[in-house]
């Protein structure tokens, strides 16, 4: 990990242009960690990403019981299945702020029998709802309890028995709980198929489209009623495909991508494209509704502009990740933007809404939200500010965009505090930033 000091000083940028590697995408990293681990067979995952939520991830296999090593290639791990078992029956797993961590392996745990296994996390984790994941388990015979507040982590699950056919989650407050759900059906179809239903509307679809077809990957067919029901047809079981490569993370690549329609470009993200099973390269699609220009290849998208940005309105249900850095955008618009159906925000590693409400006004812009919308209005000339991340990688990477100087408007002096907070995801982001910068 980079060694990072209490805050970080960016001064305004001129230009950028350049290319980006980008690290592994957390989504499938851990996905394909706990898949590796349920699987029968053992598999190398390439280009795994090396982050906190990673390693929290790798360190509750390795209580576990699961054998994991690293092969000597950077980023290369190799994951030994234990084949739809679980070498112990009991554990301490501190999953750190880890959604992808946390959610899965809940499920898997409890469709597994359960045992004696508490999930913990930093304090914020313990924020973060899982009543609704946890409600669908238990109603279908699991045994998990709330040690201190009622759904919300820490939770600990015993030994239980999940012997319902059919079981039901709410869409409406994250999608992590339909793939958890998803990730653990295998394990519960053995001898029945099993069949979950989505109460209310299902949000962040293109992140269930993923968990599908990682599961595809590893040998497991799910049948959809639209995105309704999903049912997993009895027998069937994860059989590890061999090798698997983890795609750049195509929540980071808009990073990027924005530096590049603000201040000029051409900038070339690699290890996304055209052919990706991430939503979030959906990001380039809004780039072009402000007016960039975007060039797809099989794996990298590149962004070049010239001019003021058009302002926006648009629903980001399915992009919510990427969304923040839209509110970034804004400042550089030609006039008021809104994003819509952004409620979510509100659940993640801190309330996104209120966290970038305040800090845009620190830089000058108008801004107004509500329970699921953000407003901003930009400001003739962006503030000198020190920027609050609220231990939130994203507000971290989307705020250093702030420095940024377009053709219409120049950026300012940002001051990020607690800087360290992008190791979450992509711990080398403020190095890649500054590459492709022209002071």
């Amino acid at each position: 990990m980079a060694d990072f000091p209490k805050y970080l000083d960016l001064l305004p940028v001129k230009h950028v242009s350049g290319t980006v590697r980008l690290p592994g995408s957390k989504s499938i990293s851990n996905r394909t960690l706990l898949l590796s681990a349920l699987a029968d067979g053992k598999t190398l995952i390439k280009d795994l990403l090396f982050s906190d939520d990673t390693q929290v991830m790798l360190e509750a296999l390795k209580s576990l019981g699961i054998q994991w090593n690293e092969t000597g290639v950077a980023n290369e791990y190799e994951v030994n299945g234990a084949n739809g078992r679980l070498p112990r029956q009991e554990a301490d797993l501190f999953l750190g702020n880890a959604g992808t961590a946390i959610r899965p392996l809940t499920a898997a745990l409890a469709a597994l029998g359960g045992g004696d296994f508490l999930l913990h996390g930093v304090k914020r984790m313990h924020e973060r709802p899982i009543g609704d994941l946890v409600d669908a388990l238990n109603d279908a015979g699991a045994e998990i309890e709330y040690t201190e507040n009622q759904g919300y982590p820490p939770i600990r699950i015993h030994a239980g028995n999940i012997d319902r056919h059919d079981l039901h989650v709410k869409g409406n407050v994250s999608s992590q709980f339909l793939t958890a759900l998803l990730m653990a059906a295998p394990l519960m179809a053995r001898s029945h198929d099993v069949t979950i239903h989505v109460i209310g509307e299902l949000i962040s679809k293109p992140y269930i489209e993923i968990t599908l077809n990682l599961m595809r990957s590893f040998g497991v067919e799910i049948e959809q009623d639209g995105w309704k029901s999903f049912t997993l047809r009895k027998g069937q079981v994860y059989r590890s495909p061999g090798v698997v490569h983890v795609e750049g993370d195509a929540s980071s690549a808009s990073y990027f991508l924005a530096a590049a329609a603000i201040a000029g470009g051409p900038v070339r993200v690699e290890g996304v494209g055209k052919y990706s099973i991430q939503g979030d390269i959906r990001f380039a699609d809004v780039l072009e509704k402000m007016g960039a220009n975007v060039v797809y290849g099989d794996n990298y998208i590149e962004v070049s502009h010239s001019g003021a940005l058009k302002a926006i309105d648009e629903d980001f249900n399915l992009i919510p990740d990427a969304a923040m850095t839209v509110a970034i955008l804004a400042l550089y618009a030609d006039g008021t933007s809104v994003l819509r159906n952004i409620g979510s925000w509100r659940v993640k590693e801190t309330d996104r809404i209120a966290a970038m409400e305040t800090e845009l006004k620190k830089l000058g812009a108008s801004v107004e939200s509500g329970e699921d919308w953000l407003k901003i209005t930009p400001p003739e000339h962006i503030n000198d500010a020190a920027i609050d991340t609220y231990d939130d990688h994203r507000m971290a990477m989307c705020f250093s965009l702030a420095s940024l100087c377009s053709t219409e408007k120049r950026g300012a002096t940002i001051r990020i505090n607690d800087p360290q907070c992008v190791s979450k995801t992509f711990p080398e982001y403020f190095q890649a930033f500054k590459a492709i910068s022209n002071k």
